[in-house]
């Protein structure tokens, strides 16, 4: 349980934050058919003034989906740099909901990575997200593998 409500089974606490993470999430991470998948539960605080939440949550999560899915294909894991990030609303969620964001990694170059997401309320669509990094050195953090 967090903040009261139920974290779907699989997932636990996200295994890389930092302190911008840390007062946008709680996050939380799992492996599904080898790729990672990133959720979060809604909480009022993660809400507009219309009680949606907010795009620039939804645009949080999808960055670091499409960043970590990247970086952590590789081991040791490698440094990206978001260099474009770009998404299209096509729906919401609301207090209470919980949301998932599935990456596709579509290349991995040297210098380099194109990956996609979508970011998913139940069965729905809310979000598909696409994003390019720059490829830097490895990781320098004590993140561990998930």
């Amino acid at each position: 349980m967090e903040n009261g409500l139920e974290v779907p089974q699989g997932f636990e606490p996200l295994f890389r934050s930092s302190p911008f993470l840390d007062a946008n999430g709680p996050f939380f991470a799992k492996r599904h058919e080898g790729k990672l998948v990133i959720g979060l539960r809604i909480e009022t605080r993660h809400t507009n003034a219309r009680g949606l939440v907010h795009g620039g949550l939804l645009a949080t999560l999808a960055d670091v989906a499409l960043g970590y899915s990247a970086a952590f294909s590789n081991e040791p894991p490698l440094s990206l740099i978001t260099s474009s990030l770009s998404i299209d609303y096509v729906g919401t969620a609301k207090v209470g909901d919980w949301i998932e964001a599935h990456s596709d990694i579509q290349r991995l170059g040297s210098r380099m990575a194109y990956v996609n997401a979508y970011i998913h309320r139940g069965a729905e669509r809310i979000v598909r997200a696409s994003a390019s990094f720059v490829v830097g050195g490895e990781l320098t953090s004590r993140a561990t593998r998930p």
